[in-house]
């Protein structure tokens, strides 16, 4: 039997990113049923918002846990998706629920930036 080559350790830096998009993922589905809750056009938009952020967030994450080499064109779009979503939550900045999900989204983003620069050469 051949044993395949180990995979290379995580960085702190992908550590950091990774929980961050864990985090960012799990305050989004949270407010998205916040959002499912109080119903409204505005909450439509934002719930959206909260999909694609969600979902990307995920996706990040399994990416550079997989060390896929893709990860840092994956951060680069996860970022815009946060970005977009904390712009969508601060549309209602009397809303708890909302304002946490936009703080989770901008640590994300800044995170997944950085991430994405880190593969830039």
């Amino acid at each position: 039997m051949t044993q395949s080559p180990a995979m290379p350790a995580l960085t702190r830096q992908m550590q950091d990113c990774i929980a961050a998009c864990m985090d960012c993922h799990s305050i989004c589905e949270e407010t998205m049923s916040s959002c499912m809750q109080k119903g409204g056009q505005q909450q439509m938009q934002i719930m959206r918002a909260l999909m694609d952020c969600s979902e990307t967030t995920r996706m990040c994450a399994d990416m550079m846990m997989r060390r896929s080499p893709m990860h840092t064109d994956m951060c680069a779009l996860c970022a815009k998706a946060c970005d977009l979503c904390a712009e969508a939550c601060g549309t209602m900045p009397d809303d708890q629920q909302l304002t946490r999900c936009a703080e989770a989204c901008r640590r994300c983003a800044e995170s997944c930036r950085a991430m994405a620069g880190a593969g830039r050469v």
